[in-house]
C-alpha cells in the first residue's frame, strides 16, 4: 500500500509539472511570444488628427477599411491611413493609429510618443528643422473653399478674394500665403477643418484655404460649399504643396519607407484617394 501511494503520488507530481509547462510555453513570457508560439509583431505608431478628409478622418467602425484608433472605440480612414497600411505591411509591423492634435504632431514624434506622422503634412524648411520627411507621397494645389452662391463661388483669381473674410489651418502654409490676396482680411487660424466648416456655413467666414483633395471633399459632402480653383494661384514651391510622411531626425526608418512608397505607382496613388473622396464620411 505505501508504495503504491508512493507510486501515484510522483505521477501526480509528474502531470503537475508536465502542465505546468505546457501553460509556459502558452503563455506570453515578455520576449515576443503570442499566446500561441507565434512572433509578436513589432508596433508602428502612426500620428494622425484623424480629421482632415479625405487624407484622414474618424469613424465609428471599421468599414471600407477603417483602423482601430489607439486608446478609444473609434476609428480612423482615409488616404492617409491607406498609405500607413501599405507601410507597416512592408515593414512588417502592426499599424497603430494615435489621434493626435495637429500642433501636437510634431512633438509626439520627437518625444517619441509615435513613429511616424502621416496627416496630410508637408515638409516644408521649419519643419524640416526639427524632424525628417520622406519622399513625397501626394501633390496637390490650393483651392478655396466657399459657400455655394456666394459671389466668391465664380472667382477665378485669387486676387478675387481682396475684402474677404479668409482664414486656413493654424502653422500650415495655407494660412501663410493668404498674405499674398491684396487686402484680404486674414481672420484668425483654426486649430482644424471641422472648425472651418463650420464657421463657413454660418458666415462668419467667406472662404477658408486648403489642398484640392479636402476642397472636393467638402464640397463633395456638403452641397452649401463649392471648391474654387484657381487661373493665377499662391505663389509656392513644391514642398509647400506636397505630402510626406515626417521621421524623427536621423531615423533608419527613412530609407526603408522612401523604398517602399517608391513601389506605390503614382495609378495606385489616385486611386486610393479617389476611394478615399468617395468613402468619406458627411461632412460635420
Amino acid at each position: 500500500m505505501k508504495k503504491t501511494w508512493l507510486f501515484l503520488s510522483s505521477m501526480m507530481l509528474l502531470s503537475i509539472l508536465l502542465l505546468a509547462g505546457c501553460g509556459d510555453k502558452e503563455t506570453d513570457s515578455g520576449s515576443g511570444e503570442s499566446t500561441k508560439g507565434e512572433t509578436k509583431k513589432e508596433i508602428f505608431k502612426v500620428g494622425m488628427e484623424a480629421g482632415y478628409p479625405p487624407f484622414n478622418w474618424t469613424q465609428k467602425g471599421d468599414s471600407k477599411g477603417g483602423v482601430k484608433i489607439d486608446g478609444n472605440s473609434e476609428y480612423a480612414g482615409g488616404y492617409d491611413v491607406e498609405i500607413a497600411k501599405r507601410v507597416a505591411d512592408a515593414l512588417g509591423k502592426e499599424l497603430v493609429i494615435v489621434k493626435t492634435e495637429w500642433d501636437g504632431l510634431v512633438p509626439s514624434l520627437t518625444s517619441g510618443k509615435i513613429d511616424a506622422i502621416m496627416a496630410g503634412m508637408s515638409p516644408i524648411a521649419k519643419r524640416k528643422k526639427t524632424i525628417d520627411f520622406s519622399d513625397n507621397y501626394y501633390k496637390s494645389e490650393f483651392v478655396m473653399v466657399v459657400k455655394k452662391g456666394s459671389k466668391y463661388e465664380k472667382a477665378t483669381s485669387i486676387q478675387d478674394f481682396s475684402g474677404a473674410k479668409i482664414t486656413a489651418q493654424l502653422n500650415t502654409t495655407q494660412y501663410a500665403v493668404l498674405d499674398q490676396i491684396k487686402g484680404v482680411k486674414k481672420q484668425t487660424a483654426m486649430d482644424n477643418f471641422p472648425s472651418m466648416r463650420v464657421a463657413l456655413e454660418s458666415g462668419v467666414i467667406d472662404g477658408y484655404l486648403s489642398e484640392r483633395p479636402e476642397g472636393i471633399s467638402s464640397s463633395t459632402a456638403n452641397d452649401k460649399f463649392a471648391m474654387v480653383e484657381f487661373t493665377d494661384s499662391f505663389k509656392a514651391s513644391e514642398e509647400d504643396t506636397s505630402v510626406a510622411v515626417g521621421i524623427q531626425k536621423g531615423s533608419e526608418l527613412k530609407d526603408k519607407i522612401n523604398e517602399i512608397l517608391k513601389g506605390i505607382s503614382e495609378e495606385e496613388r489616385t486611386e486610393i484617394m479617389d476611394s478615399a473622396i468617395k468613402n468619406q464620411p458627411a461632412a460635420k
